[in-house]
This record gives structure tokens, sequence and C-alpha cells, in this order.
């Protein structure tokens, strides 16, 4: 979604009460900063429940609030460079989103408030120290805990029983890729299987990690959410099924491109929240006092015809959970 588009889609609202004053004084400036390719839709509908839900809250680009829309893209070499011009810009608020990219504009800002989506782990990467209260300059909203890989290993395990060996596909450099590694290492023992890190850092290291992995019998994959794995989604699922290997992903929108398993929180829900938190921060409540949100459910997502690809035959128990099944 383009600029234009944005300020058709601001346009309607009109600023009222003390923001049409402010407004005339200074223009409040809002960044929003996406670890999508411009074109991806999954980046674009995330943007969208961000700026609808911001529309329905009283602000219109252009006349009582100024967006500016960053794509920062999949390489994440250049984050530091989007984070430095980012904040350079002295944003009134930040949006952003994915742990790497937060790790950048951290050190960059004490005080220009900073609201992320699609983080995991915020205490444990030192985002925050304290999820009721944070304190400083960022909260936000939180994808999962480190704990979450002992429930994507045991998923993994009842859809596919004779399972022996988990490769986790992740980025060891992400501190809640990392925590997550560590929680599935320890919870392997009690599934019988062996865990082996799969650290990918672009398509080629995907394809070769994956074909690797996949030389002894009995592997499933646990694929972390990443600016590596997300724009290669079609990559992973292509091999997964080429080499029988079943998969769990962590949001629903790689079951649906074609991934066996998706366990995970809807995230369009939090970029919604996130807008209402930069709402609130503009109308004057500190970043420091608003809690860190975690997802208040997680959907079981589901693929029969990726099962039957690689001739799984699934449990009707796992069937039965699933929020839903793609057929």
């Amino acid at each position: 979604m383009r600029r234009r588009e944005f300020i058709t889609l601001l346009g309607s609202a009109a600023a009222t009460g003390p923001y049409a004053l402010r407004a005339q004084q200074r223009m409040p400036q809002v960044a929003v900063v996406l670890g999508f390719a411009e074109g991806d839709q999954e980046g674009q509908s995330r943007l969208a429940a961000l700026v609808e839900t911001f529309t329905r809250l009283g602000w219109s680009d252009g006349r009582n609030v100024r967006l500016n829309i960053r794509w920062a893209g999949p390489v994440v070499t250049r984050y530091k460079a989007v984070a430095t011009e980012v904040t350079a810009a002295s944003p009134d608020v930040i949006a952003a989103m994915t742990n790497p990219f937060v790790a950048q504009l951290q050190p960059l800002t004490k005080t220009i408030p900073i609201v992320f989506v699609q983080v995991s782990d915020s205490m444990g990467a030192g985002f925050v120290s304290n999820i009721a209260r944070p304190g400083g300059n960022i909260t936000g909203f939180e994808n999962f805990q480190p704990e979450i890989g002992g429930k994507w290993l045991g998923l993994i395990k009842e859809a596919a029983p004779p399972v022996a060996r988990i490769g986790i596909l992740l980025q060891l450099e992400n501190s809640s890729h990392a925590a997550m590694e560590r929680v599935i290492e320890k919870t392997a023992p009690d599934f019988g299987v062996q865990v082996t890190a799969l650290n990918v850092h672009d398509a080629a290291e995907i394809e070769s990690a994956i074909v690797r992995f996949a030389q002894q019998p009995n592997g499933a994959l646990i694929v972390l959410a990443s600016p590596v794995t997300i724009p290669n989604r079609d990559l992973i699922v292509m091999l997964g099924a080429r080499y029988r290997l079943p998969a769990i992903y962590m949001f629903r929108y790689f079951a649906t491109s074609g991934g066996l398993i998706a366990y995970g929180p809807d995230q369009l829900d939090q970029w919604r929240g996130a807008a209402i938190y930069v709402d609130r921060i503009l109308k004057g409540e500190k970043v420091g006092d608003l809690p860190v949100q975690a997802p208040s459910k997680y959907e079981l997502v589901i693929n029969l015809k990726a099962a039957r690809a690689i001739g799984l035959n699934l449990p009707a128990s796992l069937l039965a959970r699933a929020d839903e099944v793609i057929e």
C-alpha cells in the first residue's frame, strides 16, 4: 500500500478537540517500520490493520498527523541504516516490528516512544525491564515467550509420532530464537527426539541446511519466523514437501502458503493494538506506563493438502482441536 493510498484511506477522519489546535502548531509525526518487502501481502495486511484502527481513532494523514511508512525488508544488514534514518527524523512515536529491528532502534534513542509489534520475549531481549510497567521509552505487543517451543515440539510429535529428529530453522543472533532453541533442546528428551539448530541467513543457506538435514530419516522441522524465513516461506514449504519433512510454523500465513501446521497468535490484532497505543501516547500518556501485551488467543491451523503431499495421516484428535483446517 503506497503513501497516496494511505492519504485516501485516512483522509476522511477530521481532527477534533485539542488535536485540531495541536495540528496547527506542529503536526505529530509517526514512523511505522515493517520488516517486509513492500510487495508482500502479509506486510500490507498488517499495515492496513494499524492504519484502519488509527483512522477510527480520529487521525488523518496530512491533516492532524504525518505517517512515515518504511519497508525495512528482509535484509537484516539494512536495519541499522533504516533505524538511524528513522530516529534522525525525530518522530513523536515509532511503531516497529521484529526483535532484530527493535534491537537496532534501542541504542539510538532513550526519548522517542517506541511501540513494538511481533516481538518475542521482550524482557529476555532487554527491551523492557518490567512487563506491567516498562518504565522506559519502549513497550508493545509480544508474539511469544520462549516456553512456546515446547508446545511446537509436542504438536509436531503428535502429528508425526515416528519423528526422532527436529531441525530448527532459525537465526541464533536473534535473542528470542536462541531462547526458544534452548527450551526446545531442554524439552526434546521428553519426546524422545534430538534437536539440530539450522542457523540460516539467506535462501541459499535455507536450501543447503534443509537438504543436509533431510539426508537422515525421521526428521521434522520447526520454522521460526524471521526476516529470512518469512520472505522465503514458499521455498521452505517446497523443500519440506520434496523431502517429506513434517513442519510446524509460527503463524497462520505459513500454513496458507502450503505449510503443514501453524500455531501462533493473530498478528493483525497486535497491529490494531499498536495503533491504540500510538493514539494514547500522542494524547499524552507515558509510554513507560503502558504494559507490554501478550496475545489473548493462539490459533492452530492445519493444512490437510500438505499432509497428503508427504503421506502423513494426521490423528483425528489433532484435527478436532484445530481452529482452521485447510482442505
